[in-house]
């Protein structure tokens, strides 16, 4: 039998991965979100994952719904639903939870479910099992059987993109690991990886963040050290990298939907079998305390040139989590804005790489315009983010927003001279 597949969720995961599927098999891309299926429809991904060209030209070999009933007669579903986590920092597997028993209303015999969403060990046969059992009255590895290969996109990245990164896959059974390895080498470039069991495919994701999560602690922690000793952590990193097992890292926020969250789930099932991963939450707690660290650092410099904090006016350049791309998931430039906020500041945001329209979260972290087109300046102006266009700021845009008197902090070392860099 041919397979047909149903991407379940068509964020920055699944948009991507059901464009890559549509041009071996049909494919059905379901959302619960009407506004993005009409979107998609219409030729356009607001994540800008996707061109509106390729979008386009695949339109007609992906059929858009919010209808699970429209994917019943597929054989394969993939679910790339987000794993957040709550405000106790826990796992939240409620779109897992959900979306399973979404498909296991339409599950058919010997039909196969794939997660790729990140999860510590065990979710996928503990938690989303026994949902697919329950909404479809059928036998695990019986009746329907289930995968993992776990999502490894890098939002905004135009070079490794999905087709082009090596895909760790595995099955429930040996025969089902096989298709699925099968399955995703018809599209993935890079090839692909077989691990032993779904567990350890789900350990292999969840330990890619925490690792880089883990790194980019200790060169914030050694900043935060070499800041207090008035040197500059940049021209040091420049001098270890000399030697070639040097891992060259930059200190710097730590957001986004991957590295800020997926150590959260790792230490859960940890302390769940009994272990404290001291290493792994002190390295969140370093990162997690980095925007109130810098937003302190801009009072004390502009306290230094006798500006006033309450009343000032700061500027933010960039919110999103990172470089040359939209996602504002997890950002931690949000916290530096309320942070500075509390202190009496008035802040203005601006990302040229944002959308934004009169949803009251735009108005109440100050979006603005273009300040290059308007007569605006600022106390302090703080660059949070290294997108191409502030790459491109040069001395006089500086002195235009502040006329040659604000105080300007780098966080990404892309400003000549400023008054403080991380």
């Amino acid at each position: 039998m041919s397979n047909k597949i149903c991407l379940i969720g068509l964020g920055y995961v699944g948009l991507p991965l059901a464009v890559a599927f549509a041009e071996k098999f049909k494919v059905i891309g379901f959302d619960i979100n009407q506004s993005r299926i009409s979107e998609l429809e219409n030729g356009h991904d607001r994540n800008l994952e996707v061109g509106d060209d390729l979008l386009n030209s695949i339109n007609n070999d992906i059929t858009y719904t919010a209808d699970i009933q429209d994917a019943k007669d597929c054989n394969i579903y993939i679910v790339t639903v987000p794993t957040p986590i709550d405000k106790t920092n826990q796992p939240d597997l409620t779109f897992l939870i959900d979306s399973s028993k979404t498909v296991g209303s339409v599950l058919n015999k010997s039909d196969i479910v794939i997660y790729e969403s990140t999860v510590y060990p065990g979710v996928t046969e503990d938690i989303c099992v026994p949902e697919l059992e329950k909404s479809s009255n059928m036998k695990f590895n019986k009746d329907f059987f289930c995968g993992y290969s776990p999502e490894r996109i890098n939002p905004g990245d135009k070079e490794h993109t999905v087709t082009k990164i090596l895909k760790v896959t595995s099955g429930s059974t040996p025969e089902i690991a096989k298709k699925v390895d099968d399955l995703y080498k018809e599209v993935i470039i890079a090839g692909t990886y077989m691990a032993s069991s779904i567990k350890v495919a789900e350990a292999s994701k969840v330990i890619e963040n925490t690792q880089r999560d883990v790194n980019i602690a200790l060169i914030n922690e050694l900043a935060l050290i070499f800041d207090r000793m008035g040197i500059d952590t940049n021209e040091v990193i420049e001098a270890a990298a000399t030697k070639w097992n040097f891992i060259k890292l930059t200190p710097g926020l730590v957001g986004g939907h991957c590295i800020g969250i997926d150590p959260y789930y790792l230490s859960f099932k940890a302390e769940e079998v009994g272990y404290k991963p001291d290493l792994i939450l002190t390295a969140r707690q370093i990162n997690n305390g980095m925007s109130k660290y810098i937003a302190d650092k801009t009072i004390k410099e502009m306290t230094k040139s006798g500006k006033i904090i309450k009343g000032s006016k700061i500027l933010i350049l960039g919110v999103t989590f990172k470089e040359d791309c939209p996602d504002m998931r997890n950002t931690k430039v949000i916290d530096i804005i309320e942070e500075l906020k509390c202190n009496g500041a008035n802040v203005d945001v601006y990302d040229p790489w944002i959308g934004y329209g009169k949803e009251p979260i735009w108005y109440k972290h100050g979006f603005i315009d273009n300040p290059l087109e308007s007569d605006k300046q600022y106390d302090a102006i703080v660059v949070t983010v290294g997108h191409k266009q502030f790459k491109e700021y040069n001395r006089n845009d500086y002195e235009k927003l502040s006329n040659g008197k604000s105080i300007i902090m780098d966080i990404k070392g892309i400003v000549e001279n400023p008054a403080w860099r991380l």
